[in-house]
């Protein structure tokens, strides 16, 4: 049962990236200009124009131009872009890696301080340190992540300790990751922005199964409180808020582009925006797909924690 959940789920997960992959190429046709044109420029000659967009596939069908811009993808073929004129994957690689360094940095703060909290907010209900809790989350809940990253650069880097640099400043040749302390100040921002929810979610989720029939009745049998905790509320508890913390890791993706380019971080998210400023239409591309490729991956890996921690489908199988 557990191995047809999941190949159930992984193919909802193909279907869905095909899908998005049909929107934004779409999308993309839409967007003005030439991009054989804006490579060589205005002063280009039509032969050579015409000669470029045989060579980019511009000549042929939309239909004809999607399959083959999806064929490529697939071996890491991005197309060309119309601000360098080279690969898109030669652009972007640097950058990927850039911004996965700072979303795990963000999730590897987040997530485990997030579930702990949760915790000890459901053990202690009702009591100053619950309610503290829940106060501090609602408010970082209510602020949007510009607003965080503003007030953390007014804190650390500007008004008042000004122990961190405001904005990302590496040297040419130097990868960002090589200086830590730029980092710090962009993690910080995802990671506060994302934990409120997690916070939440595992507060409700495990308070309410503490209060479930099956952990009263080990209570009743004289199981300890922390068997009861660890071994019959945490594996009911974890499978929903896995949904949650792949949603919140998911947005990641996207809500990095924010963050980045507030502090001038050289990821995807300031090539992205770079990218539409200039209408570098191949980069546009690459790069949305690649946020809906992270964000159907990770709740894939949701759904199948939330499976695997099912103790239902586990007896079941």
């Amino acid at each position: 049962m557990i191995a047809k959940l999941i190949l159930k789920r992984l193919l909802v997960s193909v279907f869905i990236l095909l899908a998005v992959s049909v929107v934004v190429f779409a999308a993309t046709l839409l967007l003005p200009g030439d991009p054989a044109r804006a490579i060589l420029g205005q002063q280009a000659t039509e032969e050579r124009i015409a000669a470029l967009q045989a060579d980019m596939n511009l000549d042929r069908s939309p239909i004809e131009r999607y399959f083959l811009w999806l064929g490529g993808l697939f071996v890491g073929n991005f197309g060309t872009s119309t601000a360098t004129g080279g690969p898109v994957a030669d652009l972007l690689g640097e950058r990927i890696t850039a911004s996965l360094v700072l979303m795990v940095c963000a999730a590897l703060i987040a997530v485990p301080i997030g579930l702990a909290i949760g915790i000890f907010s459901a053990l202690h209900r009702g009591k100053r340190a619950d309610q503290a809790v829940t106060w501090t989350t609602l408010a970082l809940a209510a602020l949007p992540e510009f607003v965080i990253g503003i007030a953390l650069v007014t804190l650390f880097a500007t008004s008042v300790f000004r122990i961190l640099p405001a904005v990302t400043m590496s040297p040419p040749g130097q990868q960002v990751w090589q200086l830590p302390a730029q980092l710090i100040l962009p993690t910080l921002t995802l990671a506060l922005v994302v934990v409120p929810y997690i916070i939440r979610m595992m507060r409700a989720t495990m308070a309410e199964v503490m209060d479930s029939g099956f952990v009263e009745m080990a209570r009743l049998k004289g199981v300890t409180e922390r068997t009861v905790i660890l071994r019959h509320a945490l594996p009911h508890a974890i499978g929903p808020v896995a949904q949650v913390v792949a949603i919140q890791l998911a947005w990641l993706a996207g809500g990095v582009v924010v963050v980045e380019y507030l502090f001038r971080y050289p990821g995807i998210g300031q090539a992205l925006i770079d990218a539409v400023t200039y209408r570098d239409v191949q980069v546009v591309q690459a790069i949305s797909i690649i946020i809906a490729a992270v964000y159907v991956v990770v709740n894939l890996l949701a759904d199948i924690v939330g499976i695997l921690a099912n103790p239902k489908l586990r007896s079941a199988s």
